[in-house]
Protein backbone atom coordinates (compact mmCIF):
# COMPACT_ATOMS: atom_id res chain seq x y z
CA UNK A 1 0.00 0.00 0.00
CA UNK A 2 1.48 3.55 -0.97
CA UNK A 3 0.81 6.15 1.47
CA UNK A 4 1.79 10.19 0.81
CA UNK A 5 4.40 10.54 3.58
CA UNK A 6 7.28 8.32 5.02
CA UNK A 7 6.45 5.48 6.42
CA UNK A 8 6.90 5.25 10.19
CA UNK A 9 6.61 1.09 10.15
CA UNK A 10 7.07 -0.62 7.10
CA UNK A 11 6.29 -4.16 6.90
CA UNK A 12 7.55 -6.06 3.58
CA UNK A 13 7.02 -9.30 2.13
CA UNK A 14 6.22 -10.94 5.79
CA UNK A 15 5.84 -14.94 5.63
CA UNK A 16 5.47 -16.57 8.71
CA UNK A 17 5.61 -20.62 8.44
CA UNK A 18 5.85 -22.30 12.07
CA UNK A 19 7.00 -25.84 12.44
CA UNK A 20 4.80 -28.63 12.16
CA UNK A 21 3.82 -31.01 15.29
CA UNK A 22 5.32 -34.41 13.53
CA UNK A 23 8.34 -33.94 11.29
CA UNK A 24 6.28 -35.73 8.27
CA UNK A 25 3.82 -32.80 8.31
CA UNK A 26 4.67 -29.62 6.59
CA UNK A 27 5.01 -26.37 8.27
CA UNK A 28 1.83 -24.49 9.34
CA UNK A 29 1.96 -21.33 7.17
CA UNK A 30 0.16 -18.42 9.31
CA UNK A 31 1.48 -15.16 7.20
CA UNK A 32 1.37 -14.78 3.89
CA UNK A 33 3.58 -11.92 2.05
CA UNK A 34 2.08 -9.46 4.45
CA UNK A 35 2.88 -5.67 3.35
CA UNK A 36 1.96 -2.25 5.02
CA UNK A 37 2.59 0.96 5.67
CA UNK A 38 1.99 2.80 9.04
CA UNK A 39 2.48 6.82 9.42
CA UNK A 40 4.01 8.75 12.00
CA UNK A 41 1.25 8.97 14.51
CA UNK A 42 -1.53 6.69 12.99
CA UNK A 43 -3.61 4.52 15.36
CA UNK A 44 -3.86 1.17 13.01
CA UNK A 45 -5.96 -1.91 14.45
CA UNK A 46 -5.58 -5.33 12.93
CA UNK A 47 -9.01 -7.59 13.14
CA UNK A 48 -9.03 -10.91 11.43
CA UNK A 49 -10.41 -14.30 12.72
CA UNK A 50 -9.47 -16.26 15.67
CA UNK A 51 -5.65 -18.02 14.76
CA UNK A 52 -5.41 -15.96 11.51
CA UNK A 53 -2.19 -14.53 12.81
CA UNK A 54 -2.59 -10.88 13.96
CA UNK A 55 -0.92 -11.26 17.26
CA UNK A 56 2.14 -13.25 15.16
CA UNK A 57 2.25 -10.42 13.40
CA UNK A 58 2.49 -7.74 16.43
CA UNK A 59 4.90 -10.08 17.52
CA UNK A 60 7.37 -9.90 14.56
CA UNK A 61 6.96 -6.28 14.87
CA UNK A 62 7.99 -5.78 18.44
CA UNK A 63 11.00 -7.73 17.70
CA UNK A 64 9.76 -11.12 20.21
CA UNK A 65 9.62 -13.29 16.96
CA UNK A 66 11.59 -13.67 13.59
CA UNK A 67 9.83 -13.95 10.47
CA UNK A 68 10.87 -16.63 8.12
CA UNK A 69 11.25 -13.96 5.30
CA UNK A 70 10.52 -10.27 4.87
CA UNK A 71 11.09 -7.23 7.02
CA UNK A 72 10.02 -4.93 9.46
CA UNK A 73 11.26 -1.38 9.45
CA UNK A 74 11.16 1.42 12.02
CA UNK A 75 12.19 4.29 11.02
CA UNK A 76 13.93 2.67 8.46
CA UNK A 77 15.76 0.82 10.68
CA UNK A 78 15.46 -3.27 10.42
CA UNK A 79 13.58 -4.32 14.04
CA UNK A 80 16.23 -6.97 15.06
CA UNK A 81 14.93 -7.69 18.27
CA UNK A 82 12.98 -5.87 21.27
CA UNK A 83 13.86 -2.10 21.60
CA UNK A 84 12.90 0.41 24.96
CA UNK A 85 11.53 2.99 22.54
CA UNK A 86 9.04 0.63 21.80
CA UNK A 87 6.51 -0.82 24.49
CA UNK A 88 4.15 -3.99 24.09
CA UNK A 89 0.70 -3.87 26.10
CA UNK A 90 -0.40 -7.46 26.53
CA UNK A 91 -4.53 -8.34 27.02
CA UNK A 92 -3.10 -9.96 30.34
CA UNK A 93 -1.95 -6.61 32.79
CA UNK A 94 1.63 -7.64 33.50
CA UNK A 95 2.03 -4.61 36.38
CA UNK A 96 4.65 -5.30 38.49
CA UNK A 97 2.35 -6.50 42.30
CA UNK A 98 5.11 -5.71 44.50
CA UNK A 99 5.02 -1.81 43.02
CA UNK A 100 2.45 0.42 43.98
CA UNK A 101 0.76 2.73 41.18
CA UNK A 102 3.09 5.66 41.25
CA UNK A 103 6.39 3.20 40.94
CA UNK A 104 4.57 0.96 38.44
CA UNK A 105 4.01 4.10 36.64
CA UNK A 106 7.07 5.65 37.28
CA UNK A 107 9.32 2.39 36.24
CA UNK A 108 10.45 3.97 32.97
CA UNK A 109 10.23 7.33 33.43
CA UNK A 110 13.40 8.51 31.72
CA UNK A 111 13.98 11.74 34.03
CA UNK A 112 16.63 12.16 36.41
CA UNK A 113 15.57 15.36 37.98
CA UNK A 114 12.55 13.72 41.03
CA UNK A 115 10.25 16.85 40.78
CA UNK A 116 10.01 16.64 37.17
CA UNK A 117 9.67 12.59 37.45
CA UNK A 118 7.04 13.16 39.71
CA UNK A 119 5.49 15.27 37.15
CA UNK A 120 4.83 12.76 34.99
CA UNK A 121 3.78 10.36 37.16
CA UNK A 122 1.59 12.61 38.52
CA UNK A 123 0.14 13.80 34.69
CA UNK A 124 -0.27 9.80 33.62
CA UNK A 125 -1.76 8.57 36.77
CA UNK A 126 -4.48 11.62 36.40
CA UNK A 127 -4.78 11.28 32.69
CA UNK A 128 -6.31 7.54 33.05
CA UNK A 129 -8.53 8.54 35.65
CA UNK A 130 -6.49 7.21 38.71
CA UNK A 131 -5.96 10.30 40.69
CA UNK A 132 -5.86 9.14 44.57
CA UNK A 133 -4.72 5.71 44.34
CA UNK A 134 -0.66 6.53 43.85
CA UNK A 135 -0.38 4.51 46.92
CA UNK A 136 -2.62 1.57 46.02
CA UNK A 137 -0.77 -1.77 45.18
CA UNK A 138 -2.34 -3.89 42.29
CA UNK A 139 -3.52 -6.16 44.43
CA UNK A 140 -6.21 -3.64 45.62
CA UNK A 141 -7.20 -2.34 41.86
CA UNK A 142 -9.84 -4.27 39.44
CA UNK A 143 -8.71 -5.22 36.45
CA UNK A 144 -9.59 -1.82 34.46
CA UNK A 145 -7.86 -0.02 36.68
CA UNK A 146 -4.59 -2.71 36.39
CA UNK A 147 -5.35 -2.04 32.41
CA UNK A 148 -5.36 1.98 33.42
CA UNK A 149 -1.79 1.57 35.47
CA UNK A 150 -0.43 -0.01 32.47
CA UNK A 151 -1.70 2.15 29.52
CA UNK A 152 -0.38 5.48 31.86
CA UNK A 153 3.00 3.32 32.21
CA UNK A 154 3.53 2.69 28.36
CA UNK A 155 2.45 6.08 27.69
CA UNK A 156 4.74 7.76 30.63
CA UNK A 157 7.97 5.71 29.35
CA UNK A 158 7.53 8.33 26.14
CA UNK A 159 7.68 5.22 23.50
CA UNK A 160 8.18 5.75 20.10
CA UNK A 161 5.63 3.33 19.00
CA UNK A 162 2.93 1.61 21.12
CA UNK A 163 2.10 -2.23 20.10
CA UNK A 164 -1.29 -3.33 21.96
CA UNK A 165 -2.49 -6.95 21.98
CA UNK A 166 -6.05 -7.06 22.58
CA UNK A 167 -5.50 -4.80 25.59
CA UNK A 168 -9.31 -4.71 26.74
CA UNK A 169 -10.33 -8.41 25.71
CA UNK A 170 -10.32 -9.42 29.36
CA UNK A 171 -12.44 -6.64 30.36
CA UNK A 172 -16.35 -6.71 30.89
CA UNK A 173 -18.26 -4.59 28.35
CA UNK A 174 -18.71 -1.62 30.27
CA UNK A 175 -14.98 -1.55 31.43
CA UNK A 176 -13.66 -2.15 27.47
CA UNK A 177 -16.20 1.21 26.50
CA UNK A 178 -14.74 3.56 29.15
CA UNK A 179 -11.25 2.94 28.26
CA UNK A 180 -11.31 2.89 24.80
CA UNK A 181 -12.73 6.30 25.13
CA UNK A 182 -9.34 7.07 27.44
CA UNK A 183 -6.99 5.73 25.40
CA UNK A 184 -8.75 7.96 22.27
CA UNK A 185 -8.42 10.90 24.50
CA UNK A 186 -5.20 10.41 25.62
CA UNK A 187 -4.05 9.05 21.81
CA UNK A 188 -5.49 12.26 20.79
CA UNK A 189 -2.98 14.35 22.96
CA UNK A 190 0.34 12.16 22.37
CA UNK A 191 -0.09 11.02 19.29
CA UNK A 192 1.65 8.24 19.12
CA UNK A 193 2.01 5.71 16.65
CA UNK A 194 0.29 2.58 17.73
CA UNK A 195 -0.55 -0.90 16.37
CA UNK A 196 -4.07 -2.33 17.98
CA UNK A 197 -4.68 -6.01 17.63
CA UNK A 198 -8.22 -6.84 18.43
CA UNK A 199 -11.11 -9.27 17.79
CA UNK A 200 -13.75 -6.52 18.38
CA UNK A 201 -14.75 -4.99 14.84
CA UNK A 202 -16.41 -2.24 16.53
CA UNK A 203 -13.48 -1.75 18.91
CA UNK A 204 -11.81 -1.37 15.71
CA UNK A 205 -13.86 1.41 14.30
CA UNK A 206 -14.39 2.86 17.35
CA UNK A 207 -10.38 3.94 17.72
CA UNK A 208 -8.58 3.71 14.60
CA UNK A 209 -7.64 5.74 11.51
CA UNK A 210 -7.39 2.55 9.49
CA UNK A 211 -8.44 -0.33 10.11
CA UNK A 212 -6.24 -3.69 8.90
CA UNK A 213 -8.42 -7.03 7.95
CA UNK A 214 -7.02 -9.89 7.94
CA UNK A 215 -8.14 -13.18 6.20
CA UNK A 216 -8.07 -16.91 7.92
CA UNK A 217 -5.16 -18.84 7.82
CA UNK A 218 -2.45 -18.41 6.12
CA UNK A 219 -3.36 -15.00 6.23
CA UNK A 220 -3.30 -12.18 3.67
CA UNK A 221 -4.61 -8.35 4.06
CA UNK A 222 -7.71 -8.53 3.05
CA UNK A 223 -8.93 -5.00 2.87
CA UNK A 224 -7.52 -1.56 4.41
CA UNK A 225 -10.63 0.53 5.58
CA UNK A 226 -9.98 3.86 6.49
CA UNK A 227 -12.37 5.69 8.93
CA UNK A 228 -12.80 8.72 8.29
CA UNK A 229 -15.54 9.78 11.20
CA UNK A 230 -14.22 12.51 13.95
CA UNK A 231 -13.83 11.79 17.28
CA UNK A 232 -15.06 11.34 19.46
CA UNK A 233 -17.27 8.44 17.73
CA UNK A 234 -20.79 7.25 18.09
CA UNK A 235 -20.98 3.75 17.05
CA UNK A 236 -24.80 4.05 16.03
CA UNK A 237 -23.44 6.54 13.39
CA UNK A 238 -24.86 5.34 10.07
CA UNK A 239 -21.16 5.12 8.98
CA UNK A 240 -19.80 3.35 11.61
CA UNK A 241 -22.74 0.80 11.68
CA UNK A 242 -22.05 0.91 7.54
CA UNK A 243 -18.18 0.20 8.25
CA UNK A 244 -18.68 -2.26 11.04
CA UNK A 245 -20.88 -4.32 8.29
CA UNK A 246 -18.63 -4.08 5.78
CA UNK A 247 -15.74 -5.29 7.84
CA UNK A 248 -17.67 -8.51 8.98
CA UNK A 249 -18.60 -9.32 5.39
CA UNK A 250 -14.75 -9.14 4.04
CA UNK A 251 -14.17 -11.67 7.26
CA UNK A 252 -17.31 -13.26 5.66
CA UNK A 253 -19.48 -12.82 8.77
CA UNK A 254 -22.69 -11.08 9.20
CA UNK A 255 -22.79 -8.12 11.77
CA UNK A 256 -24.13 -11.09 14.51
CA UNK A 257 -21.22 -13.04 13.85
CA UNK A 258 -22.91 -16.20 11.37
CA UNK A 259 -20.69 -17.04 8.34
CA UNK A 260 -21.54 -16.41 5.10
CA UNK A 261 -20.67 -16.60 1.66
CA UNK A 262 -18.05 -13.95 0.96
CA UNK A 263 -18.51 -11.90 -2.02
CA UNK A 264 -16.42 -13.38 -4.72
CA UNK A 265 -15.65 -16.83 -2.82
CA UNK A 266 -18.15 -18.45 -5.13
CA UNK A 267 -15.93 -17.68 -8.59
CA UNK A 268 -12.79 -17.53 -6.74
CA UNK A 269 -11.79 -14.12 -6.53
CA UNK A 270 -11.46 -12.10 -3.54
CA UNK A 271 -10.61 -8.99 -2.08
CA UNK A 272 -7.11 -9.35 -2.93
CA UNK A 273 -4.20 -7.75 -0.44
CA UNK A 274 -3.70 -3.97 -1.21
CA UNK A 275 -7.31 -3.77 -1.82
CA UNK A 276 -8.58 -0.65 -0.36
CA UNK A 277 -12.33 0.66 1.05
CA UNK A 278 -12.47 4.51 2.21
CA UNK A 279 -15.35 5.34 3.80
CA UNK A 280 -15.78 9.17 3.36
CA UNK A 281 -18.16 10.97 6.24
CA UNK A 282 -21.46 12.60 5.16
CA UNK A 283 -24.34 13.26 6.49
CA UNK A 284 -27.22 10.46 6.78
CA UNK A 285 -24.56 7.89 6.07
Amino acid sequence: MTRSTAAKIAVRGIWMTFPPMERTQPGIIVLEDINLEVADGELICIVGPSGCGKSTLLNIAGGFLEATSGEIRIDGLPVAGPDPRHIFIFQESSVFPWLTVEDNVGFGVKRSDPAERKRVVDHYIEMVGLTGFGKAFPRELSGGMKQRVEIARAFAAEPDVLFMDEPFGALDYLTRMKLRSELTQIWQRERKTVLFVTHDVEEAVQLSDRVVVMGKRPSRIRDLVTVDVPRPRDLDNPVCRHLRDHIFRVMGLDHSGQSIERPGAADGTDLGEGSQTVLIRKAGG
